[in-house]
């Protein structure tokens, strides 16, 4: 049953439209002027809701399971067709070197000392771990001690010292010492062989012996501690130096810069292994191990482990919106819009709505 305030509410209505028909004609719109004022207020709409509605696509993102839209598959191919697949452009590879050599030849590092970087409690449990692994430990000794390189640079060493203080202390024997090197010369020739190469061999041979023992006394009498205590001595004696101090190892003259020879090995490896089976392999099942732990997530617990979070995402909208905010506002959208539009009232249905409601 219609009530008092009905009729009243239809009496208003029909008064309102009499006095619509009655309004001028310019008052009413066409299509173009139609479209022309939609895509106005879609763009103020847009604008002033910009951060609510980013907010509101991150929550509902944030929602969805991972494996609905990501696949094991998706991943392989990103990681194996894209990434793998490319190499490192030069302009990447110039920002790299560019920033090593920030970061190493910056002048904070003259003030900085190398416990900076390695903590003394690092150094300790590393020392403490070679130290109490018999394999690490005799691998450590034999490198600081039975180490063939070395053994060989100190024969050489010894040759050149040895030969220099009798070449010296001839010269200066008078006769005493011409006669020394006839001798010399009468000894190579009944034995038809080189003294500098008897002596150089015989130090090689007595060198690499002594090494040897030395290596097998210090396997056999250095104990666990005594390793560490070593390490964490030999740490303590560099720990206060500077960090600049790693630059005294490092060359930085134009066309032999260190930087350029460690990243130009860097990207040969890496060129060399990014399109191995090996690679792709290890790529394969490394990719697999994440997604069986991950299938299950959402995005959102997935962006957690980034610390990507609500307040994260917040902060990341406001910082762009003034690119959205320019965004809504260029003529490329604009056109958009209004080709959207456009499309929307040519459709035969709505045409003849509005010449219904025009009639």
């Amino acid at each position: 049953m219609q009530t008092l305030t009905d009729s009243q509410n239809n009496m208003t209505n029909d008064t309102t439209d009499a006095s619509l028909l009655k309004e001028p004609s310019t008052r009413r719109f066409t299509i173009d002027s139609l479209i022309d004022a939609q895509v106005g207020f879609m763009q103020q709409w847009l604008h002033e809701q910009a951060e609510p509605l980013a907010m509101e696509a991150w929550q509902w993102f944030g929602v969805q399971p991972f494996s609905k839209y990501i696949s094991s598959e998706h991943l392989q191919h990103l990681m194996k067709d894209w990434l793998l697949n490319q190499s490192m452009t030069e302009v990447m590879r110039t920002d790299i070197r560019d920033i090593l050599h920030t970061l190493i030849y910056h002048p904070v590092n003259d003030n900085v000392p190398l416990s900076e970087l390695v903590d003394d409690t690092q150094v300790e449990t590393l020392a403490s771990y070679i130290g109490s692994h018999e394999q690490q430990r005799n691998i450590l000794i034999h490198t600081l001690v039975g180490n063939e390189t070395f053994a060989d640079l100190l024969t050489q060493t010894l040759h050149h010292a040895i030969n220099d203080f009798m070449e010296t202390t001839l010269d200066k024997a008078g006769g005493v010492g011409k006669l020394m090197k006839l001798g010399r010369s009468s000894f190579e020739k009944a034995t038809n062989r080189n003294l500098d190469e008897k002596l150089q061999t015989y130090l090689h041979r007595n060198i690499k012996d002594l090494t040897r023992k030395a290596e097998a006394n210090a396997q056999a009498h250095l104990s666990n501690e005594e390793v560490a205590r070593l390490m964490v001595m030999g740490w303590d004696r560099i720990k206060d130096q500077p960090i600049s101090e790693l630059q005294t190892y490092l060359s930085d003259e134009p066309g032999n810069s260190s930087i350029d020879h460690i990243e130009a090995s860097i990207q040969q490896s890496y060129n060399r292994l990014r399109v191995s089976p090996y690679l792709h392999s290890l790529v394969s099942a490394s990719i697999d191990t994440w997604y069986a732990n991950h299938e299950s997530d959402t995005m959102a617990t997935i962006a957690a482990s980034l610390h990507i979070d609500e307040a994260a995402m917040k902060q990341c909208s406001t910082a762009l919106l003034p690119i959205m905010y320019d965004a809504i506002e260029t003529p490329w959208l604009t056109a958009h819009i209004r080709e959207m539009l456009e499309a929307f009232y040519t459709q035969p249905s709505i045409q003849e709505g509005l010449a219904l409601n025009q009639n």
